[in-house]
């Protein structure tokens, strides 16, 4: 029997937050699930912990290799092994609530895509925001979303390589498929407020890239409602980047 949800895990250097990140996945109501790891050429123990895990639950797949390449590369082969009906993305340094997929499951219907909001944690569990999506269009973390499989198919959608902030480019690329979604006022995702994330290390020249990047992709795109889309991205990062 082919799993409901294909759950897609990029991990580099996370061994400190792993083991609770796949605890939660595997404690989810939903238990027909593949959890796919790819360990991105980790250097501390983080491959061990994973192969752990990987022993003692077939639902668990590990794909390694020996050097970092990007969580680009490891979410897009996490794609080319996933087999679900439904893709999940989680940041393997986050952790996600026992109802996260029954929840969602419940409210996809027809739709390519559930849109939810997340909360900001600490270690210890603290809540130190809780946030809920105003629109499809707030987010560009591929990890608030449950996504039919289908849309990857049909579109060829890859995570763009070779850049960090590589969440900008693919979500813009996942909403120019002009897809069906409903959104939850559910905040079932624990985003981990953590200093040494691959988030909290980017840097002003991956930013400048960033926005070269969405430039030539506004100037190249001929919808205007795409021209708008990848614009209003643009001043809402700028204003972010600013804070």
């Amino acid at each position: 029997m082919h799993p409901t949800i294909s759950i897609i895990v990029p991990i580099y250097n996370a061994e400190l937050y792993l083991a609770k990140c796949i605890e939660s996945l595997l404690s989810q109501e939903c238990a027909n699930i593949q959890i796919i790891l790819v360990n991105d050429g980790s250097t501390d123990n983080s491959l061990a912990i994973a192969q752990d895990y990987a022993k003692k639950d077939t639902r668990v797949e590990l794909y390694s290799h020996t050097s970092n390449k990007g969580q680009s590369i490891a979410r897009n082969i996490g794609l080319q092994h996933a087999i679900g009906e439904f893709i999940s993305f989680v940041d393997a340094d986050d952790y996600i609530d026992t109802d996260f997929y029954t929840n969602m499951l419940q409210h996809i219907e027809q739709k390519d895509c559930v849109q939810i909001g997340y909360r900001r944690v600490t270690n210890q569990g603290k809540v130190l925001q809780e946030k809920l999506p105003k629109h499809f269009y707030q987010f560009t973390s591929p990890c608030m979303r449950l996504y039919r499989r289908e849309v990857f198919q049909k579109n060829a959608l890859l995570f763009p390589t070779g850049m960090i902030y590589e969440d900008v480019i693919f979500s813009l690329d996942f909403w120019a498929t002009k897809p069906t979604y409903k959104m939850l006022s559910y905040t079932g995702y624990n985003y981990l407020a953590n200093a040494y994330s691959t988030t909290a290390m980017r840097n002003l020249v991956a930013k400048e890239l960033l926005f070269a990047t969405l430039k030539e992709k506004r100037q190249q795109q001929k919808s205007f409602w795409q021209k708008l889309l990848i614009l209003y991205t643009t001043l809402r990062l700028r204003l972010h980047f600013i804070k």
